[in-house]
């Protein structure tokens, strides 16, 4: 990459990392971005259902593996 373009990259981030830090620090000025917390789904795992997924894709890739004549 340009050193020219290295350098305004590296003075872009700086400075939005500044104004970020500077925004903290004076309330009212701009909301804080709130962190997602993203939470595992609730999952009821199906035992009979994940075997018979697994049977048929082995025997799709028994198939296109040409095993069986």
């Amino acid at each position: 990459m340009d050193k020219k373009k290295l350098s305004a990259a590296m003075a872009a981030v700086f400075t939005y990392i500044k104004t970020a830090e500077e925004a903290s620090v004076i309330p009212g000025v701009v909301e804080p971005v709130q962190e997602l917390t993203v939470q595992p789904p609730q999952v009821q795992s199906n035992i009979w259902g994940i075997s018979g997924r697994q049977i048929h894709m082995q025997a799709n890739s028994m198939m296109q593996l040409r095993l069986f004549k």
